[in-house]
């Protein structure tokens, strides 16, 4: 029996297209076009002996050359090169008189394949005929060895392939026929017909198809233009059979319909095409993204034959049903029997959703069934349904829905239709059970949101205020509903300026109230109110908690802490809220929501707890708290009392923090809602919880230090601190204050901030306060070139640390000491206390205050003449500080090899160096830079004078 499929392996011949050789899928060069005629000719005829004179006839017609014989020989020859390369012999090329065999399976010639398809699909009923038939008129690629000269083509017989081809086009048509499928067919034959205006047959298969698909007229003017060109062109009228054809469709011969066709007309159903597609939404703007994946999705529907099922979701309001049905619109044309809509009320306020019987009754009724032919038991509704659809090409929309279970009795049996399906929750069960296609819808981008709004307003208003139609958009969240009922606000007062509706909305008390209108079911809110109340209590309770996070993203953590429970129960509310779009999860694990749900979300809490705002808030600041102590200790030792270890039990740790980059990557990920935190506690009058938040920031703000948040944070701190009287609280954060400024290149300003911490300090009585204030004021002071009374304070600094034995301390007193050292010119005394510095923090694995420190070696050892030392220091500063993820020690390193390079006449990595350096100190918005970038304007004078020790 001859194989209907193309070999795994080895050699594989291609004639149904132009010749292609492949051995193990891989294409094989074949030369001349006499020798890939000389192929074509043998694999055409093989099995069988050709003979010489055969051969020649093919290649040379009537005057083949002298030599012609001797060049068959060698091209014979070249063929069998090209065949041992078949490891199991086949195909094999012997010499047998008069001529040539070619010995070959059938499956390595596409046209053997063909041709054993097309003889088992004779016995085949017609859904399998079809499908048999289709299979084997894919192997044509084109015209039957288009590569080769027409005459040798003749020659070989080869246009009876073509011939084989068109007849097996009319057989699986007519399989289609006797399907039923007439109304695809009426797209496909009429380009055949056209391109093959006299094969009678495809003429009397499209006039059937026309006739089925109820196109009667059609039918007859595709005879009659038939009958003029035969006439025409060839004085002959059309055979009997297609005559009969036409006199049969004159009198509507009830046999010329298909068997389903016959028996709807028997029991009296007439089978209408339903157009039943709500109107395309006026204005629709963007959504290009969205459109194209649904037109990717049919696309690859229409090559596989696989059903489509497409769920488009996303929140309320977000303009899921306007994309669905300006979709459906532009694609009605590809689903020639119609489009079936379905409006499932699963999120309406005042009906309940409607049920699948109910839908089903609607649906069938369209199909043309009667209502007293309506099965009364669901399954057998969904039974009847399927049957109707099973050989129709239709567009299903079923429109807000609200569940899996409403859909699936909905879903046709076959593959010909196409479902959409839209709905506030993803319907997963869909995905799961029955293959469904998720297609999430967001909100719009800024140009289309102002696109909706100049189309659904007064056309061309906002352009006259961009700016403020820019913050319209935004306010509006990007929400299409919200951006038409902002539009038709606009449109009701033409007078009213843009910004004045800005204005109104940005008050967020307001905001939802200014996008209501009269009609009650179009509203935001309402929108929002038909999402959260098909909640069950326990989420509806989260989502109005949710609403409380200051930032813009969360984590199941923060959730716990708000809700009071574990992080897994926290986990699956917010996967239910996900799955509802009533919160977003933008990333693995971090979930947001949409600004105007967040203005929701809170306007009911605060309807349901007036009195007990703050306690989430507290609980999600003490969060906070115990996780930012945890975290920042992994980055170098607090230099404070707080310490939250204890309370760790209580709330919900990320276990994830084991080290310092986990550590890092927290406060990365945290940072924007720490800020927001602080912020909403400091409103929130929780100052007993602000300034110590601010506090535990500190070691992430030295490796980090973005500036403004440093800043902005420590300024609420410092007035939450002042509000509660807490004078250790007003110390550190006019301290940290003090450090930002002096880093930032503000001394005057940091020194007004330490002297006060240093009053403070006094006043408590606390040497290790006191000293504290003074490391300070020595940094700032030496900043300031004070140096004499640098000296002082960090003396001090230093005996009081010793009195008390604190020697993490001391090694900052020491820092600071040897800089004063090294100005004075004392640049071994200066080496001598870093030293003594960088021995202590390699104890406590402060890595980012090491990095400063090494840094600080390598200058003195430069200054001393030690350059090779100076770069093992700078070049050891430059890994701890990749590894603790501080920027300004990397860049303190990399200015430092750069001095040390120029001082050896290295100017390529001298301005390599500085270079980097630059980059880093003008991202990081540090002084710093001015001074690297003197030394690369300078770069082409000689070095200076080595320093000497003494």
């Amino acid at each position: 029996m001859m194989a209907r499929q193309a070999p795994g392996a080895g050699f594989e011949f291609r004639l149904l297209g132009p010749l292609e050789v492949r051995l193990d899928g891989g294409a094989r060069p074949l030369g001349s076009s006499r020798v890939r005629a000389l192929l074509a000719c043998l694999l055409l005829e093989s099995n069988q002996v050709v003979s010489m004179d055969r051969l020649i006839d093919t290649l040379w017609d009537r005057e083949p050359p002298a030599t012609a014989r001797t060049i068959v020989h060698g091209d014979i020859s070249g063929l069998r090169k090209l065949f041992a390369a078949a490891r199991d012999g086949d195909p094999e090329l012997i010499t047998r008189p008069p001529g040539y065999e070619l010995r070959i399976s059938g499956e390595r010639i596409d046209v053997r394949r063909a041709q054993a398809l097309i003889a088992d699909a004779r016995e085949l009923d017609a859904e399998q005929r079809s499908a048999v038939l289709a299979e084997a008129l894919e192997l044509w690629r084109g015209p039957v060895l288009a590569d080769l000269e027409t005459t040798r083509l003749h020659r070989m017989h080869a246009p009876a392939l073509e011939e084989m081809r068109l007849l097996t086009l009319e057989e699986r048509v007519a399989a289609d026929l006797e399907l039923g499928r007439h109304h695809h067919l009426v797209l496909e034959l009429s380009a055949l017909a056209d391109r093959y205006p006299l094969r009678e047959r495809l003429t009397g298969q499209l006039m059937l198809a026309h006739y089925r698909a109820g196109h009667r007229a059609e039918a007859q003017a595709r005879y009659h233009a038939l009958r003029h060109r035969l006439s025409g062109e060839l004085g002959i009228d059309p055979g009997p059979e297609l005559r009969d054809l036409y006199e049969r469709l004159l009198r509507d011969d009830d046999a010329l319909l298909n068997p389903q066709q016959r028996q709807d007309a028997a029991i009296g159903m007439r089978r209408p095409v339903p157009a039943e597609l709500p109107p395309a939404p006026a204005g629709f703007v963007g959504r290009g993204r969205e459109l194209a994946a649904l037109d990717r999705m049919l696309a690859e529907r229409e090559r596989g034959s696989a059903n489509l099922l497409a769920v488009v979701t996303g929140t309320a309001g977000v303009g899921k049903s306007a994309l669905a049905v300006t979709w459906a619109h532009r694609v009605a044309a590809e689903f020639p029997d119609g489009q079936l809509y379905a409006s499932l009320r699963g999120f309406e306020s005042e009906r309940a959703p409607l049920a699948p019987g109910e839908a089903l009754t609607s649906m069938l009724k369209t199909l043309g069934v009667a209502a007293d032919a309506i099965p009364p038991d669901l399954d057998d509704r969904t039974a009847l349904y399927r049957s109707l659809l099973a050989d129709r090409r239709v567009l299903v929309l079923l429109d807000d829905a609200r569940d899996s279970e409403q859909v699936r009795p909905l879903l046709p049996g076959s593959s010909e239709s196409v479902v959409l399906v839209t709905s506030r929750r993803r319907l997963d069960g869909l995905v799961v059970r029955s293959g469904a296609r998720v297609l999430p819808v967001e909100t719009l981008s800024t140009d289309s949101a102002i696109a909706l709004l100049d189309r659904s307003g007064v056309p061309g208003k906002l352009a006259t205020e961009p700016g403020a139609a820019a913050e319209l958009a935004r306010l509006c969240g990007g929400l299409p509903l919200a951006l038409r009922i902002a539009a038709a606000r606009l449109a009701a007062t033409p007078a009213r300026e843009v910004s004045d509706l800005v204005a109104e909305l940005t008050d967020e008390d307001n905001r939802l109230h200014a996008l209501d209108i009269d009609d009650a079911d179009t509203s935001v809110r309402r929108a929002f109110d038909i999402s959260y109340r098909s909640l069950p209590p326990v989420h509806a309770d989260a989502f109005r908690l949710v609403g409380l996070v200051p930032g813009l993203t969360f984590t199941a953590h923060a959730v716990a802490a708000l809700c009071a429970t574990d992080v897994p129960s926290a986990h699956r509310r917010l996967r239910a809220l996900a799955l509802a779009h009533l919160v977003t999860e933008p990333e693995p694990d971090r979930f947001g929501m949409h600004d105007l749900l967040r203005v929701y979300s809170r306007e009911l809490f605060a309807e349901r707890a007036p009195e007990g705002r703050t306690e989430p808030l507290r609980r999600l600041l003490q969060h906070y708290l115990v996780v930012a102590d945890h975290a920042r200790r992994f980055l170098r030792p607090a230099r404070d009392e707080l310490d939250y270890t204890a309370e760790r039990g209580s709330v919900p740790l990320c276990a994830s923090i084991t080290g310092r980059a986990e550590a890092l990557e927290w406060f990365d990920a945290e940072w924007p809602n720490l800020v927001a935190a602080i912020r909403a506690a400091g409103v929130e009058g929780l100052h007993d919880l602000v300034w110590p938040l601010v506090r535990l920031q500190f070691n992430y703000l030295m490796v980090r230090c973005p500036w403004e948040d440093w800043i902005r944070i420590y300024s609420e701190g410092l007035a939450s601190a002042r509000a509660v009287s807490d004078p250790v609280g007003n110390l550190l954060m006019m301290a940290g204050l003090g450090v930002v400024y002096s880093r930032s290149g503000e001394p005057e300003v940091a020194l007004a901030h330490y002297a006060e911490s240093h009053r403070v300090a006094v006043g408590t009585g606390d040497p290790s306060w006191q000293a504290l204030s003074q490391v300070n004021m020595g940094a700032v002071l030496i900043r300031l070139e004070r140096f004499d009374e640098a000296r002082v304070h960090c003396e001090d600094a230093l005996r009081l640390y010793r009195s008390i034995g604190d020697s993490y301390f001391e090694a900052g007193a020491l820092n600071n000491l040897a800089q004063v050292e090294q100005v004075s010119g004392k640049l071994d005394a200066a080496l001598a206390h870093l030293r003594e510095a960088e021995a202590i923090y390699r104890e406590v694995d402060d890595l980012e205050t090491l990095a400063m420190v090494l840094n600080n070696c390598g200058e003195v050892s430069i200054e001393l003449g030690r350059t090779e030392q100076g770069e093992r220091y700078h070049h050891e500063a430059l890994d701890v500080a990749l590894r603790c993820g501080s920027a300004t020690r990397q860049a303190a390193a990399h200015r430092g090899l750069g001095n040390a390079a120029r001082l050896r006449g290295d100017l390529a990595v001298a301005r390599t160096r500085w270079e980097t350096a630059l980059a880093i100190f003008e991202t990081s918005g540090l002084p710093d830079a001015t001074e690297v970038r003197a030394r690369l304007d300078e770069l082409t004078d000689p070095p200076p004078p080595r320093a000497h020790s003494v």
